[in-house]
């Protein structure tokens, strides 16, 4: 057998798990000589109070200000809006508290702040040959700490994804200097967030793992790390309901993490594309949008993607079969995971209307992640055929 040619370069992840996790946040902020730290947030943690009182205790006077203006998908104009407060402070440090958006909405002021130029100067291209180019940000960054609330895989990422709404699309920004300086999982924040937020979360990043599984790249050590996150998800998803404590939160999140981290050695395929166009354009959450166009895709991929949908398979625990069960097997344990969270099934039932697909489908075939599908998709009728089976 031939030695398996590959790189796998992980960045350094400082993560602190516990009820005493938040205490570390002080000196973290010191370890890189913060004075002017900037919360970033939703309104809903500004109206409890509570909690957002024990973020600013655990910063204490490097405290400068909160921005929780922070919106779903991170559109353009809040993230300027963000920019100017940044500047106006003269901010050296951001703390996302949150979901996704939260996370992403911080990265992305953080870039447009100190690189000082118009967005669409800084964004990912794509070639005509289908690669990605991602011009070079050489301005220092501030420094990024992460509070999440969601099992969110932006926790650990080095990209942030703005949606333009004048334009309808999604703007990527890539800098490795934005990730995450520590990450910290606090039992009573991971608790906040609504049962319903942290289920579509974890659909997200339950899809998004199983896509990681059947892309066309990925190694041994991405697989690990993959496969743990699908094997967490599984068991603590369908028990949500039941089983909704901070135990179980923090290994969701966590399962976020393994899945962050393994995706950055990955990529995804249609099921991220279409959850990003349907998400933002129908103010859906993207598990949920990811949920109902999945087995879909399952079925779509199929035989390009037997390998992957093995290990699916064993990270779920089904018995061992041949790739055709395999298959059944994996769209059976995930249509019931979807089935105990009351996940639609159909794209009709969430309010997306037939004529919008061929726009969301068009939107699909810009998305960076395509290229990462195992089975490549030529042209816009296949995600619109695909649409259409999910309506």
């Amino acid at each position: 057998m031939d030695m398996l040619s590959f790189q796998h370069i992980t960045p350094p992840l400082r993560l602190f798990h516990g009820p005493d996790a938040l205490g570390q946040l002080g000196r973290e902020l010191d370890r890189v000589k913060s004075t002017r730290a900037v919360i970033f947030c939703g309104r809903s943690l500004v109206r409890e109070g509570r909690l957002l009182q024990k973020v600013k205790s655990a910063i204490g006077e490097r405290y400068a200000a909160t921005y929780s203006d922070v919106r779903a998908h991170s559109p353009v104009p809040s993230v300027q809006r963000a920019v100017e407060l940044l500047k106006q402070l003269r901010a050296d440090a951001a703390i996302a508290i949150g979901g996704g958006s939260a996370i992403v909405t911080a990265r992305a002021a953080s870039i447009l702040a100190a690189e000082n130029r118009d967005l669409h100067e800084l964004c990912t291209t794509q070639d005509g040959k289908g690669g990605l180019n991602s011009p070079r940000l050489m301005a220092p960054k501030l420094p990024q700490f992460v509070i999440p609330t969601t099992p969110t895989t932006a926790a650990v990422k080095a990209g942030s994804a703005v949606f333009d709404p004048e334009q309808g699309e999604r703007l990527a920004l890539f800098d490795p200097k934005t990730r995450a300086q520590a990450i910290f999982l606090d039992p009573e924040m991971l608790l906040s967030a609504p049962r319903g937020l942290v289920s579509s979360a974890g659909l997200n990043t339950f899809a998004t793992a199983m896509e990681g599984l059947m892309s066309r790249q990925g190694n041994p050590l991405s697989d690990a790390l993959l496969m743990h996150s699908v094997r967490l998800l599984g068991r603590r998803l369908p028990r949500l309901d039941q089983e909704d404590d901070a135990g179980v939160r923090g290994e969701l999140a966590l399962a976020a993490v393994l899945c962050g981290q393994g995706t950055d050695h990955t990529g995804a395929g249609i099921t991220t594309v279409l959850g990003h166009a349907i998400g933002a354009r129908h103010e859906m959450e993207n598990g949920i949008a990811n949920a109902i166009v999945l087995p879909h895709v399952l079925r779509f991929n199929a035989e390009a993607s037997a390998a992957g949908i093995a290990k699916v398979a064993a990270a779920l625990g089904l018995p061992d079969a041949d790739e055709t069960s395999s298959l059944a097997a994996v769209m059976q344990a995930v249509q019931a995971i979807f089935d105990g969270l009351e996940i639609p099934r159909r794209l009709r039932d969430v309010g997306v209307p037939a004529q919008a697909l061929p726009a969301i489908a068009d939107s699909g075939m810009g998305d960076w992640f395509l290229r990462g599908n195992p089975r490549p998709v030529r042209d816009a009728r296949e995600l619109h055929e695909l649409l259409e089976q999910a309506w």
